[in-house]
């Protein structure tokens, strides 16, 4: 008895720079226009211009980091953290600082405010990186014929 020979699948051809690059276009669109709808949905039109926007180089950047180290949560986690950080340092004063009250009087006047300023303004990032990211592992499920796990 001879048992048959064990072949490895080869592997898959390497995208071609052209490929990558409308993927890397469609990723900041998807990215970008998430975010776009979300903002407008959350916090009007000059809000959702700016998450949109943020949204857009956040899926270039995103696509990117995909390519150097797809299995690295923490630097993709980092990275929706540094695009709500540029997205902030958009944001106009949300309050002046109360100059005549005490240090801790005036923080907790300014803090609840500028924290749901903050909260609402970081949402439609977050749900862009969502979006994208589920749509990518639902993409990759599906190219692999895993099916999702049902629960009863």
């Amino acid at each position: 008895m001879s048992a048959a020979p064990a072949t490895t699948p080869a592997p898959p051809p390497a995208p071609s720079r052209a490929e990558l690059r409308l993927r890397s276009i469609a990723w900041a669109l998807a990215a970008g226009l998430s975010a776009l709808g979300l903002g407008l949905v959350i916090s009007g039109l000059e809000a959702g211009l700016r998450a949109g926007g943020c949204g857009l180089l956040y899926g270039l950047l995103a696509f990117h980091l995909q390519r150097v180290d797809p299995d690295d949560g923490h630097l993709q986690a980092g990275l929706v953290g540094a695009v709500c950080g540029i997205h902030s340092l958009g944001l106009p004063p949300l309050m002046s600082w109360p100059l005549e009250a005490p240090l801790s009087q005036s923080l907790a006047r300014v803090a609840p405010a500028v924290m749901m300023e903050l909260v609402r303004a970081w949402l439609p990032l977050i749900g862009a990186a969502l979006v994208l990211h589920g749509s990518q592992a639902l993409s990759r499920s599906l190219a692999t014929g895993q099916r999702p796990i049902s629960r009863p």
